[in-house]
């Protein structure tokens, strides 16, 4: 059984940044996603980390977001970094993904993927 708990969101001004941690319950062996949840919209792929480490990123997060990984902390993290306002959302660590080329790979491209969530962590971005 893995449990996901999210951590780390709050209130920043546009430019700011902010980090998320998910904390894992079981070793971290498998693949991570973060996605999120913009007020009236579906859920949507952030970012990806692959059990090698790999990372995946959505268009409108690359070169801003990083996804990484502390195996010893048993801890996902998805730095964000000159945030907007339509950041702004509810963001979920998840695990799941598929078997791919000799490693479990998470891409936040294929929600339907992961089967187990953590109960999400509040980003507002303010203008």
């Amino acid at each position: 059984q893995v449990n996901l708990v999210e951590s780390g969101g709050g209130s920043v001004e546009a430019g700011g940044s902010l980090t998320l941690s998910c904390k894992v319950s079981e070793t971290n062996r498998y693949c991570y996603g973060w996605f999120r949840q913009i007020r009236g919209k579906d859920q949507e792929g952030v970012a990806g980390i692959d059990s090698d480490g790999s990372t995946t990123y959505v268009d409108s997060v690359k070169g801003r977001f990083t996804i990484s990984r502390d195996t010893a902390k048993n801890t996902v993290y998805l730095q964000m970094n000159n945030l907007k306002s339509e950041d702004t959302a509810m963001y979920y660590c998840a695990s799941g993904g598929r078997w791919e080329g000799g490693k479990f790979h998470c891409s936040p491209h294929r929600i339907w993927e992961f089967g187990t969530w953590g109960q999400g962590t509040q980003v507002t971005v303010s203008s």
